[in-house]
């Protein structure tokens, strides 16, 4: 029998993270929103850095998360959507980050920025557009904690999730495990109570969440019903 907030998949059983986005929450009340998102039951809070350049948007920096970081003891799942990510690789960390995505796509020398990033005691993670094939992680791979598929194209919040991605999760995991890995699977975009288990069923164990978290009437109720229905219809 699965356990609350646990998934079989192919004879192994995940345990299903749920990181609320920040890129939804009221930017004028930052501090109290990660407050309240931890005592709401979030396990990781997912911070999406946007530069303006590699993404059409522009969002906060090293100086907010380390502000933030004030607030809260859970795991900063920095995501940056940046330019030359190992310009900021050192400020990011300083800043508190715990967890640092990079993407493949903006990285001229993907291995050398994962290893630099391991190299100061961080989880390194690879991060791919929707169109972006695994085919680019094939030699990475072995070297990250984390591989982030969008499930949208990114920039902005509230997009609808793109299906195709649904199959290109089923084939990470396969590739992990056949692999012998423990890396985990991270999906962003476009998810809610609604389609929650297809993402886990296809093999994501963290799965970040904005709009359907900090648009609904209690937040606590969202993520303890995200949680159950990762795991069953």
């Amino acid at each position: 029998m699965s356990l609350p907030n646990e998934l079989i998949h192919e004879d192994v059983i995940y345990l299903i993270k749920i990181a609320p986005s920040i890129l939804a929450s009221d930017f004028s009340r930052l501090g109290e929103e990660i407050k309240k998102l931890e005592k709401s039951g979030a396990d990781i809070i997912h911070i999406d850095v946007m530069d303006g350049h590699f993404v059409p948007n522009i969002t906060i920096g090293p100086p907010v998360i380390k502000a933030l970081r004030l607030s809260s003891m859970l795991l900063f799942d920095v995501h940056l959507m940046i330019e030359n990510p190992d310009n900021y690789i050192d400020e990011f960390i300083d800043a508190g980050a715990d967890i640092i995505s990079v993407h493949a796509e903006a990285c001229n020398h993907l291995n050398r920025t994962i290893n630099n990033i391991k190299s100061k005691g961080k989880k390194a993670a690879v991060a791919l557009n929707p169109a972006t094939s695994l085919t680019t992680i094939e030699y990475i791979i072995d070297d990250v904690d984390m591989v982030l598929l969008l499930s949208v194209n990114p920039g902005f919040g509230g997009q609808v999730y793109i299906e195709s991605v649904t199959e290109k999760i089923r084939q990470l995991r396969t590739m992990i495990k056949n692999r012998g890995l423990k890396t985990n699977i991270e999906v962003d975009g476009g998810i809610g109570i609604d389609n929650i288990y297809k993402v886990t069923e296809a093999g994501a164990d963290i799965i970040v969440a904005g709009s359907s978290i900090f648009n609904s009437v209690n937040m606590a109720d969202t993520i303890k019903q995200l949680k159950e229905k990762a795991y069953r219809v």
